[in-house]
């Protein structure tokens, strides 16, 4: 209790009276908890002690046998039932040995009792309340109503049309860094390897949720990635900010830690993504998904629920996502229906209305593009659907993988022959089958080499994950430098050496990939602050990128230190922006402040008690991206 005392007297400076009074009664009622508990398990903890020890010298001493008897944790685990008997059962003498007191006060020492009844009661529930804290925490999971769904999938497609608008030809298939819309319309034509890596993460993601088919994520990954390969690096690293025009590293060259690690993780990520892309159905089924999105901007953006192509268009759209066809007569039968509809769509005039005009034109490049990739891959889909007489021809019409596909070549040309040397075929049946054989030829060819294509650009992810770290490395502390001055050829001073930043995903790569020792990852600091969420780990400004960043490729396991950590951080911001009275999300971010040419400027903003910056709470700045996080 002194120690609770001293800790209420000595409040930090950026924290409120209130908030470290809730943290103080939180680690008092801990402490509280543990020794009730542990006064409940005392009678078995004693049992199992002495008889270890009795067993022990009996062992020793005595008989010399058994000595190398022994059960591993696991297999005692796997072995144990958690129910509520079972744990009677383990922990008899506890419940034992209250009701014995309680019958020997009754029976010599009547006042006694009312003393030792909670301490007898404790006893007696200690497997109850072992059983109760053995049970397995599940991780809350979000229960979103459609509403909500709706707002994120558009949130989405949104985030989407940045890429898909400014990573062009014109920025040599780079993500520009920011798109600035007031007071002028400037785009910033630079970037670093965190904006490269979430920018071909982000193709990958416009694949998941069908905005884009296979074919075009393939060649929007092969053209950045080209660009990548040309452009000038140190030791592997690349630099920490490109011009998005000329390739140049921009002055002075700096490798940074953190930077080239957030490239590296999404580039392996990214290299997953692609080698799985053999295995999947050739049509995309979030396809459908994701045009109903896009239309149901446009309907947000029409303010017209009265609009009958449209209502119609969405209509189709979701029946397509409720049916989910498997057969590719059936899908593009939906997709030419769809693609009809979007062209009918009024005429909005950029002039008059410029959202209405872009994403109407986005939907109709979307449908179109989904459209020609199916046709690409499937070289004789306008023959589709089989007929009947060719029955055994009728994985021609099922959505099958890229690998499937050259499998089909041998399986189904067989097939054909014995079909076309039935001499009682009509003229018309006969060219449909020679037709369909050497399209298939050609499909099976396209599928080979789209398939190539993959691997060699999942090996060119792989390659650019090849970097040195001796130069940042520092043996001593098993810890990374925040970075690197090439032009100087001067290392920094600091380091990175906090668990909660945004340089693990970096190091644990590094560990993955054998570059770096494990103690790296043990070598970051853990200090912990309390919240009413539970424990958080201390970061350097206590910012959203910096807890949540990582997590985006990182694994992330229940009832750990970093996920109990997420959770916590979230649930504060909420309540300090509660507090400020406004919508929460405190990250690093662009505010209003502009330089000589009205650029907005960019810094690290945080929530005060989350970081061990100072002066945190003298600015306040939201982020909506941090909010989305």
């Amino acid at each position: 209790m002194s120690a609770a005392a001293l800790q209420l007297i000595r409040r930090p400076e950026d924290r409120d009276f209130k908030a470290h009074v809730t943290d103080v009664g939180s680690s008092v009622q801990k402490v509280l908890l543990r020794f009730i508990f542990g006064m409940a398990v005392l009678p078995y903890e004693a049992y199992r002690y002495t008889d270890a020890i009795i067993r022990t010298n009996w062992r020793m001493i005595i008989s010399g046998k058994k000595l190398l008897e022994w059960t591993t944790s696991a297999d005692d685990s796997r072995n144990t039932k958690n129910d509520i008997w079972s744990n009677y059962k383990e922990m008899w003498i506890g419940p034992l040995l209250s009701l014995a007191c309680l019958c020997l006060f009754l029976i010599t020492n009547y006042s006694a009792f009312y003393v030792a009844s909670p301490i007898l009661i404790l006893w007696f529930i200690a497997p109850a309340i072992a059983w109760r804290l053995n049970i397995p925490e599940k991780e809350e999971s979000a229960d979103l109503n459609e509403s909500e769904l709706l707002f994120l999938h558009k949130t989405a497609r949104k985030t989407w049309s940045f890429f898909q608008q400014f990573v062009n030809a014109a920025e040599n298939w780079l993500p520009p860094d920011n798109f600035q819309e007031h007071p002028n319309p400037v785009i910033a034509h630079r970037t670093s390897p965190t904006n490269m890596g979430l920018a071909l993460l982000a193709n990958l993601t416009a694949y998941d949720f069908g905005y884009i088919p296979a074919g075009e994520l393939v060649l929007k990954c092969k053209n950045t990635l080209q660009t990548m390969l040309s452009m000038e690096r140190y030791k592997g690293h690349f630099y920490n900010w490109y011009d998005t025009l000329s390739l140049l590293s921009l002055n002075p060259k700096y490798v940074s830690t953190v930077d080239s690690g957030n490239l590296l993780g999404h580039l392996l990520t990214l290299r997953q993504g692609l080698l799985s892309l053999g295995d999947q159905p050739v049509f995309n089924s979030r396809s459908f998904e994701g045009i109903k999105t896009t239309a149901q901007i446009i309907q947000e953006l029409v303010k017209d629920k009265k609009n009958e192509k449209l209502q119609e268009l969405i209509v189709l759209a979701d029946t397509a996502v409720q049916d989910n066809p498997h057969s590719l007569s059936i899908i593009t039968a939906y997709l030419e229906d769809l693609i009809v509809l979007a062209n009918q769509l009024p005429l909005w005039e950029e002039e008059v209305d410029y959202d209405l005009f872009k994403w109407k034109e986005m939907l109709q490049v979307q449908l179109g593009s989904i459209r020609k990739d199916l046709s690409n891959q499937i070289p004789w889909l306008e023959l589709l659907p089989v007929p009947d007489q060719f029955i055994q021809l009728v994985n021609l019409d099922y959505n099958s993988s890229l690998s499937s596909l050259h499998e089909m070549e041998n399986e189904l040309l067989g097939f054909i022959e014995d079909y076309k040397s039935d001499t009682e075929r009509t003229a018309s049946e006969s060219q449909w089958l020679i037709n369909v054989a050497e399209l298939l030829k050609i499909g099976s060819k396209s599928a080979i080499n789209t398939i190539d294509e993959i691997k060699e650009l999942a090996e060119e992810c792989e390659q650019l994950t090849i970097v040195d770290y001796d130069f940042l490395f520092d043996k001593p502390t098993s810890l990374l430098r925040i970075g690197f001055n090439v032009d100087e050829q001067r290392k920094d001073d600091s380091y990175y050496d906090m668990l909660a930043s945004e340089s693990r995903l970096g190091i644990f790569v590094a560990i993955a990939q054998g570059k770096l020792p494990q103690e790296s990852w043990f070598s970051l600091g853990r200090l912990l602050t309390n919240s009413k969420a539970g424990p958080i780990l201390l970061s350097w400004s206590g910012s959203m990128f910096e807890y949540l960043m990582p997590q985006l490729v990182m694994p992330s396991y229940e009832n750990t230190l970093l996920a109990q950590t997420n959770i916590a951080t979230v649930k504060r911001q909420m309540e300090y922006a509660k507090k400020r009275g406004v919508p929460w999300g405190v990250s690093e971010s662009g505010y209003n402040s502009v330089d000589a040419n009205l650029n907005y400027q960019y810094q690290a903003f945080g929530v005060p008690g989350l970081g061990l910056k100072r002066g945190l709470e003298e600015d306040l700045v939201i982020a909506p991206y941090a909010s989305m996080l």
